[in-house]
Order: structure tokens, then C-alpha cells, then sequence
């Protein structure tokens, strides 16, 4: 057996062997969620199983893992969830003319509105309970969209960010909420779908559909598989995967230079949202060329599902349980209420905001607002299986006006400078009025309102 301690962490070595045995997790992971059912059951990915492992072999509990290796990978996240952000705004075309006949300006207001909820509600009790009384630091109002909309990626890639707030115990508490934030998409979300069928609300899924659905194999049968990317450069001028990547690097080196320039008048900005911004740059700049023909954003995808998977399975093993331990009071508190505000957002304002399938439109929202896209999107799926309704593309359409900012953008990033600049009262304050002039708007525009569909037929 190698003994792990004699692997020097300040070395190339001891960086592909601490990799390494990331990725013996993640295999590890893998084979947990194909074997047990329950994972499959409840949409758990394997790269979330691995950081558990990691977790409880971890200096905390077991201590098989060493604090050197620990130390190592909770600084991939800052790098890892760059790499996720840099292509998000290279190559997306938005079409206009579609907005309004899918509703993506409801879904729009909805995300928007959520994660200003997830900031003022936090940020509002820090100023008036948690902060005075028990002497909680005001960013621990800030986790809660870090870490629910913006899921482990996006609580990961704030750890250095935390770190330059002085504030390092924010990392571990991001990664523990939105861990949480997971199981509450995953379990509350399957429950509002099993009343919503039985009420009637869903008009793609019936209880007698249910019956019948058939599980789909983990492990997709050759004849059924795809190409997850095309070839689209000559492999003797370059790999394609390496063209792609090096697109991305340049995206990070500009985000790594804006930032630069920003740290002189914000200190504390992460990474990644300027990083996004630097890959929109080179996106503008491509499209004047040839070169542009030869972006595929499918290949983009794969090399950002490779980065979060590891991203995920590195920040979840290197959570603090200690620190967890300290705020565990209030963690539980905040997440019921946030769980609470959500239930009761998704049942008065889904059905006030969409005019056709408010159910479907609502449970994609609601599944990203607590963990991440794709339990919005396995939610979806179990309600609108053949996705016949617009949600799905509606959701696809207010992406790139909102993921840039919300749910882990610019301003996620943002959100906890200003409550050091301004405090937690100020900023949640503002959040909650900001919310509610979105309403106004909505209401003017007759966007929002009550609706002709099943939820008041059934009323």
C-alpha cells in the first residue's frame, strides 16, 4: 500500500496522484449508483456518492485520506468551476420571437424572483436575529442561492472567494446547503408531483401513466448510443478537444485579467463569472472569422460535465464537518424556511405567472431553484415525459438572461461583497423590493395574474 503521507502535495507528482485518486472515487461512484437502486431512484449523481466516500474516509471521520490530499482538492473548485463557466456564452443564439410563445419571460421572472427571495430572506433574518443575537457572520445569509440555485458547483467555486472575505468556514456551509438544497429538489419535488397528478394539475401525466413507466437502463445499449460532439477541425492540425479547450483557456485568461482590474476596486470577485464574461468576448470576436465554424457546443458540454463531476466529488469531500457541526442550529432553521417560502412560491405565483401548463413551467423552475438544473429537468421529465409542453424550451430561452447572473452569475458573486460593503439588513431589503417591482412589471404587462387554467377550474 502506498503510504499517502510520504506524497509531498507541492509537487507535480503529488498532483496526478491526488487526482488520481479522485477519480478511483468517482469510478467507485459510479458503480454504487448503477448497483443501488435507490440512488437511481432518487437521481443521486455519482460524482455526489464520491464526495460523500471522500468525505467519510476524509481527516474528520475515518482519516484515511490525509489533510494534505483534502487540503489539495478543495482547491479545485476554483479552478474546475472556471473551466464550467467559460464556454456558457459562446455560441448561444437567442431567439426573441419565441419568448413570448413559450413563456420564457414568466420563467424568466420566476427564476429571477426566486433567487432574490433566496437572498433577501437570509440576508433580512441575518440583520434582525441570526447576526445580533447569536453572532452569526451576515454571509452566512448569502449561501442559501449559492448553494440552492447555484448548487455544488457554484458553492465550490465560491470557497476562494469566501477565503478572500475572510469568512473561510463559508466554503464548507455552500457545499453542506446546497447538498441539502439536492435532496429537498429531489424529495419535495417528487411530492409535489404526486399531488399535483392526483389534483389534476399536470396535463402530461396521469396516475394510470405513472403505473406504467418503464426504467430506463443506466447503461445505454450500444445500438441506442450517440455522439456526444462532432468532429469539427481536421485531427492532424488538432484534437478536437484540445481546440475546444483552448478556447477556454483564453476565456480565462481574460476573465483572470478583468479581474485583475476589478480586485483594485472590488476585492474578493471570483473567478468564474468573469471568466463566462471572458468567453462571450471570445465568442464575439470567433464569430467575425472562420473560426467560428468550428465551435460545437455539445463538445463544450462534455468538457464542462467532466470539470463539474470532478468539481462535485473534490468540494463535497473536502466539507468541514466541524464547521457544519457549529452552524448546524442555524442551517436547519434557514432551510426550513427557505423550503417553506418555496412550496408556498411554486403554488400561488406558478399558477399566477403561466398561462398554460403553470404545473410543468413551475417544476423546472422549482427544481433548479433548489438543486441545479438537472433536478429541474428530471422533474420535468416525470410530468411531461415526451415534453410536449414549451417548458423545456422556455427554460432554454431565458437561460442566457439569467444563468450569467443568477443561480451562480455575476451577481451570486456579487451578492456577498455587498453584504460586507452594505450589510446583511441593506441588501436583503433591497432583494425583496427588487423582487417585488418585478411583480409590478409583470402585473402591468399582464403577465402576471390569475390564469384560465386547471389549478383555479379546480379551486
Amino acid at each position: 500500500m502506498i503510504p499517502l503521507e510520504s506524497v509531498s502535495s507541492d509537487t507535480l507528482n503529488a498532483l496526478l496522484f491526488y487526482t488520481a485518486c479522485l477519480g478511483i472515487l468517482l469510478l467507485i461512484g459510479v458503480i454504487i449508483r448503477i448497483k443501488i437502486k435507490a440512488f437511481k431512484k432518487f437521481v443521486i449523481p455519482a460524482s455526489l456518492i464520491a464526495g460523500i466516500i471522500g468525505l467519510i474516509l476524509g481527516p474528520d471521520v475515518i482519516g484515511l485520506i490525509p489533510v494534505e490530499m483534502m487540503d489539495t482538492w478543495s482547491g479545485y473548485s476554483g479552478i474546475l468551476i472556471s473551466i464550467v463557466f467559460a464556454p456558457m456564452l459562446i455560441g448561444i443564439e437567442v431567439n426573441i420571437k419565441r419568448f413570448k410563445e413559450t413563456q420564457a419571460v414568466s420563467q424568466l421572472i420566476y427564476g429571477w424572483t426566486i433567487s432574490f427571495l433566496q437572498w433577501g430572506i437570509p440576508l433580512i433574518l441575518m440583520g434582525i436575529l441570526f447576526t445580533p443575537v447569536f453572532g452569526v457572520n451576515p454571509l452566512f445569509g448569502t449561501l442559501t442561492e449559492i448553494g440552492w440555485s447555484g448548487g455544488h458547483g457554484t458553492a465550490g467555486g465560491m470557497v476562494d472567494a469566501f477565503e478572500q472575505l475572510n469568512w473561510s468556514e463559508g466554503g464548507s456551509l455552500g457545499l453542506t446547503i446546497a447538498t441539502i438544497g439536492l435532496i429537498v429538489g429531489i424529495v419535495a419535488g417528487t411530492i409535489i408531483i404526486n399531488y399535483g397528478i392526483r389534483k389534476g394539475y399536470t396535463n402530461y401525466m396521469t396516475i394510470e401513466d405513472t403505473k406504467k413507466k418503464e426504467e430506463n437502463p443506466d447503461i445505454i445499449p450500444k445500438i441506442k448510443q450517440t455522439f456526444s460532439s462532432k468532429g469539427t477541425i481536421r485531427s492532424e492540425i488538432i484534437d478536437g478537444y484540445a481546440f475546444h479547450l483552448a478556447i477556454i483557456s483564453t476565456s480565462i485568461f481574460i476573465g483572470w485579467f478583468l479581474k485583475e482590474i476589478i480586485d483594485i476596486y472590488i476585492p474578493g470577485m471570483p473567478l468564474f463569472p468573469l471568466a463566462m464574461i471572458g468567453g462571450f468576448v471570445v465568442g464575439i470576436v470567433l464569430k467575425q472569422t472562420s473560426f467560428f465554424e468550428a465551435i460545437n457546443t455539445e463538445t463544450f458540454t462534455r468538457i464542462q460535465g467532466f470539470a463539474l463531476d470532478f468539481l462535485v466529488a473534490s468540494a463535497v469531500a473536502a466539507i468541514s464537518i466541524p464547521v457544519v457541526i457549529d452552524y448546524f442550529v442555524p442551517l436547519l432553521i434557514m432551510s426550513i424556511i427557505i423550503l417553506i417560502t418555496m412550496i408556498l412560491y411554486f403554488f400561488y405565483i406558478g399558477p399566477r405567472l403561466f398561462a398554460k401548463d403553470w404545473f410543468e413551467h413551475s417544476v423546472i423552475q422549482f427544481g433548479t431553484a433548489t438543486g441545479v438544473a438537472a433536478i429541474g429537468y428530471m422533474l420535468l421529465r416525470m410530468v411531461d415525459p415526451k415534453l410536449e409542453s414549451d417548458a423545456f424550451i422556455a427554460y432554454g430561452l431565458r437561460a442566457p438572461f439569467s444563468s450569467p447572473f443568477s443561480g451562480g452569475g455575476l451577481v451570486t458573486a456579487s451578492v456577498p461583497i455587498l453584504t460586507i460593503s452594505y450589510g446583511a439588513l441593506s441588501v436583503g431589503t433591497a432583494s425583496i423590493v427588487l423582487a417585488i417591482l418585478i411583480f409590478i412589471f409583470a402585473k402591468i404587462m399582464g403577465i402576471y395574474g390569475k390564469h384560465n387554467n386547471t389549478y383555479f377550474l379546480n379551486r
